[in-house]
């Protein structure tokens, strides 16, 4: 088993009206050139909690951390016009919940962060601030799944 510190929520960047699936997950990502889906768990509108990726394997989500974290996806982060918006169903905020619990069960001490949190601090103050942000995924503060009602 490798050694893991750090559970990584990101959304897949697709708006709220529209349905992306796993397989068009999968399929997004080789055509990226990776060899599937680089996230180990998609959360579906539904509250499925699809295994994208064996959790031996080193994750392919965020560049500089795959080799001690997992990767978690939620479909949507966009709204209907494809702005940013946290456009988890209160299914999805159960699920992600339920699996980060999991997970912290199975990893004890490992920190919980959004995919935005790992943008490098360009001021150097030891604070990621959102002037900072490479992107805004997950769209909402990821370090809050485990107080959410």
């Amino acid at each position: 088993m490798r050694t893991v510190d750090l559970i990584v929520v990101h959304c897949s960047a697709t708006r709220e009206d529209k349905t992306f699936t796993e397989r068009d997950l999968d399929a997004c990502h080789r055509q990226r050139g990776m060899d599937g889906t680089g996230y180990h768990f998609y959360v579906r509108k539904n509250g499925d909690i699809k295994t994208t990726r064996d959790l031996d394997r080193i994750g392919a989500h965020v560049r500089g951390f795959n080799r001690n974290s997992i990767g978690i996806c939620y479909e949507g982060g966009l709204d209907c016009h494809g702005n940013p918006k946290d456009t988890r169903t209160e299914w999805q905020k159960h699920s992600i919940r339920v699996l980060v619990k999991a997970l912290l069960r199975e990893y004890p001490g490992a920190k919980v962060c959004g995919h935005r949190d790992l943008s490098p601090d360009l001021n150097r103050d030891g604070v990621i601030e959102p002037e900072e942000w490479i992107k805004q995924c997950p769209c909402f503060d990821a370090r809050e799944i485990l107080s959410e009602p």
